[in-house]
């Protein structure tokens, strides 16, 4: 890999390293490293329960944050590998970028941000950092899992910067401010918020971006809340659609649905490919700290594409997100959630042995965040055992 690395790519021997010094591993790089560790991680495991978009009880075939993030880590290091970038340092952030995220997809985290408004909100980006620097216990050294410099502000800010030149808050965090969780990391480690990462975090978030848009529309269909001749006028999906009706003829569903899939995703690809490599002609980064200061994305789709994706976007939420079944399967997730942290906030005493302890050598007023913690860390169906152990009745069937 090192030969073909490209001159803006993060080199592993020149990492800025990590917060607590650790001695080198002679068979790894540090990227590796961190991969290695969070897939070790018991936040990553518990994905495989986690919704994406449709609830474990829809069925088994759906994706989970789990699949999601294993197919986001596919594209990313194909990214990656066209690019000459750090494969393992991309690959390591596509497989944690979701380690945050709640049970019952991102209702479950709009529920906790509401339960804790007046201690300082939730978030699920400020969750993944909160939990590989501080919830995570398995090392004997340290809180987390210790992860270097440039993983951690990929993880943070793979969107782009979230602080203007001045230090306001800036993209989605521009009304409310930056996350508590974050405000408090950089204090004591900063990560540089004000400026871009490096070009493996801008492909990661590109292949999540790519990832979800065609395995979504994926889901739909198999779940009935589509159908593929909505896909007809559709942007990238109907394109593909018609290239492979065009090649293939009358073929039964699932291959038809595949092959369009398929077909979805190498158009964003090389896109994203093209794109970058025509914006390298242009800026010429030669360092990861010029792609930092570049004051853009060095990794996007091209403007049409990026159009593309936009509206294909609009057509998940009108036809798949919002659609009635999914969103009553969310009303019933957040009653679920709202009930439990409630219950938890009334007698501490109905929490886990362990979360009690920690709950007793710490500050009252960390208590909150501690079940905030414990829920965001549920999975779907660990949620429902609590709710059905706590109030002797299940609620998703009420």
């Amino acid at each position: 890999m090192s030969e073909h690395r490209a001159p803006y790519a993060a080199d592993p021997a020149r990492s800025r390293g990590r917060l607590l010094p650790e001695p080198e591993d002679g068979l790894r790089s540090p990227f590796q490293r961190d991969r290695d560790r969070i897939i070790h991680a018991t936040a990553f495991r518990r994905l495989m329960h986690k919704t994406q978009v449709f609830i474990s009880l829809d069925g088994d075939h759906f994706r989970t944050r789990l699949t999601h993030s294993l197919e986001v880590a596919q594209i990313a290091r194909t990214i990656a590998r066209a690019l000459g970038l750090d494969e393992d340092l991309t690959e390591a952030l596509a497989l944690a970028h979701d380690l945050g995220h709640t049970p019952f997809g991102h209702m479950g985290e709009e529920v906790l941000d509401e339960a804790m408004r007046e201690h300082g909100g939730f978030e699920h980006n400020a969750q993944t950092l909160r939990i590989v620097t501080k919830l995570e216990r398995r090392y004997a050294n340290f809180d987390g899992l210790n992860l270097t410099f440039e993983t951690l502000e990929g993880l943070v800010k793979h969107n782009g910067p979230l602080l203007d030149a001045k230090g306001w808050a800036v993209g989605k965090y521009r009304k409310s401010g930056l996350p508590l969780t974050i405000r408090q990391y950089v204090r004591g480690h900063d990560l540089e918020l004000a400026t871009w990462p490096t070009a493996e975090a801008q492909a990661a978030a590109m292949a999540d971006d790519i990832a979800y848009n065609a395995h979504d529309i994926d889901d739909g269909l198999r779940a009935g809340l589509i159908e593929v001749i909505d896909l007809g006028d559709l942007p990238l999906a109907g394109e593909a659609l018609s290239e492979v009706l065009a090649i293939h003829g009358d073929l039964e569903k699932p291959r038809l649905i595949h092959e369009t899939v398929r077909r979805m995703i190498a158009m964003m690809v090389t896109d994203v490919v093209d794109r970058t490599r025509r914006n390298v002609e242009k800026f010429r980064p030669a360092s990861t700290d010029d792609v930092r200061r570049m004051g853009r994305a060095l990794v996007c789709f091209s403007d049409q594409m990026a159009e593309n994706v936009r509206v294909v976007q609009r057509f998940l939420m009108r036809r798949v997100y919002r659609h009635e079944r999914v969103m009553d399967a969310m009303r019933r997730a957040q009653k679920i959630l709202a009930d439990l942290f409630s219950a938890y906030m009334e007698d501490p005493s109905r929490l886990p042995e362990n979360w009690r302890e920690v709950a007793m050598t710490r500050p009252e007023s960390e208590f909150p965040r501690q079940v905030c913690d414990f829920i965001a860390g549920m999975t779907d169906r660990y949620a429902l055992q609590q709710h059905r152990k706590l109030f002797d009745l299940d609620p998703w069937f009420r």
